[in-house]
């Protein structure tokens, strides 16, 4: 009889049992799999969304592996050689990391591994395709999306992992330190993001090509925090909708193009670590931006949903109470913190990263630029979004502003969104316009042809 092995599966970016081939490889490898979480302590720091829904997501991991996963909080430079030496393990399982923190964290704890004789297995990743793998046929990256999106679906990807049919966790007494308790009633965890998307397929994705836009409709199909935290893989989407009678429908066609976008952001990521942070394009590296007391009122006034824009305050109040915002709103706040305010997009991103449960650098940071005109959109500088036209195309009614905006409550339909043209638009003191959208527009361009000169 072999002796009893021992291999260490440490969860990431993905907080699932099925469709995780690095599970596959932990199993295949040794006879027992020692499943693992590393909860850093700065992330207790803060009691933010994202931090409420990464400990749902552990939560309930921890309930499908019956109890198996140890969780140990501190660095997993110490934590990770440390647990491997303790059980006899060779070998550490993950799935690949591709942002630029992920990458140096596995970096250091490879070494870490390695100088104790012991090894840092990755399989898979996050997405379909692999960051890296789709390039051009002189082997540079795509830097526009419709090229990648054409060659994303000509390269093909693999079918879903099958789960395996028996995991042999290990069930020796080690030691995991307690997990935080997460708010109760939050949706979180394998089963309920299959759950939510079963639903969707069924009820839901017919429609999303015409309805995707609408905030005031709930018709998207909410994944976009379970795939952040991997408690269901794109490539499990990809093939249910396949599969599906409706996945050779456009609204299949328009949902996969969506997902397409996340890949493509976490391309551009992985071969440009630094636009993490800073301008993707160098064109427009002598825009001048606001700042001073002045404008830091204005943030203020937009971070906190009291531009006097109904549909802008309707998102941002939307984020801070929900964690969460529609994708066409995120678009409109972004323009108008950009546009308007002449500010620069990394204060804008990362405040959504501090408030959105499904923060995610590579699409949060990458769909900034792309509002702002410094990434990946090949035309970007003329395009403004004017917050009340936005509002009026795609909330008509103005059911989602008086759902987030209670003090318009009292103006029928599309009033809701032009309060300064009725009488008693302001009775409720909602607050009055902080700047002129058609002056700042046309500031916004004049800076624009400045600095591309």
């Amino acid at each position: 009889m072999a002796p009893s092995t021992t291999s260490i599966l440490w969860f990431r970016r993905d907080l699932r049992l099925n469709d995780h081939p690095a599970l596959l490889a932990a199993v295949d490898a040794a006879s027992h799999v020692l499943p693992v979480f590393v909860l850093d302590p700065r992330l207790l720091e803060s009691d933010t969304p994202r931090t409420r829904r990464l400990l749902a997501s552990v939560a309930a991991l921890s309930k499908d592996t019956r109890g198996a996963l140890v969780v140990r909080r501190g660095d997993p430079v110490d934590v990770i050689p440390r647990l491997a030496k303790q059980v006899g393990a060779t070998q550490v399982h993950v799935s690949r990391e591709t942002t630029p923190y992920g990458r140096r964290r596995d970096e250091a704890v490879e070494k870490a591994l390695a100088d104790d004789g012991r090894e840092l297995v990755a399989t898979g990743t996050p997405y379909a395709v692999g960051p890296g793998r789709i390039v051009n046929q002189s082997g540079s990256p795509y830097k526009v999306f419709t090229p990648f999106s054409k060659a994303w679906h000509q390269h093909g990807r693999p079918a879903p992992a099958a789960r395996p049919k028996r995991i042999p966790w290990l069930r020796d007494d080690v030691h995991s330190d307690p997990l935080p308790d997460a708010p109760a009633g939050l949706e979180a965890g394998e089963a309920a993001a299959l759950k939510r998307w079963e639903s969707f397929l069924r009820d839901g994705l017919t429609a999303y090509d015409k309805e995707r836009d609408r905030p005031d409709l709930d018709t998207t199909s909410r994944l976009s925090a379970p795939l952040k935290y991997g408690e269901i893989h794109p490539r499990t989407i990809l093939a249910d909708i396949a599969a599906h009678s409706a996945g050779r429908s456009q609204a299949a066609t328009t949902y996969v193009t969506e997902l397409i976008w996340r890949e493509f952001y976490a391309d551009v990521l992985w071969h440009q670590p630094g636009s993490a942070w800073h301008d993707l394009r160098g064109e427009l590296a002598k825009l001048p931006y606001d700042s001073g007391t002045e404008t830091d009122r204005l943030v203020d006034a937009w971070r906190e949903g009291r531009t006097g824009y109904p549909i802008v305050d309707a998102g941002m109040r939307q984020l801070l109470e929900e964690g969460w915002m529609h994708n066409r709103v995120r678009m409109i706040t972004a323009s108008f913190l950009t546009k308007d305010l002449h500010v620069w997009w990394p204060v804008g991103a990362q405040h959504f990263l501090d408030h959105l449960v499904d923060g995610d650098i590579a699409s949060n940071n990458h769909g900034w630029q792309w509002v702002a005109g410094t990434g990946t959109d090949a035309s970007p500088y003329f395009r403004v979004f004017n917050p009340v036209t936005q509002g009026r195309k795609f909330d008509p009614d103005g059911d989602y502003v008086r759902r987030w905006v209670p003090e318009l409550r009292h103006l029928a339909g599309g009033a809701a969104h032009e309060p300064w043209k009725h009488d008693n638009g302001y009775d409720q003191e909602y607050p009055q316009r902080v700047v002129d959208h058609d002056d700042e527009r046309k500031e916004t361009l004049a800076r624009y042809e400045r600095a591309r000169r």
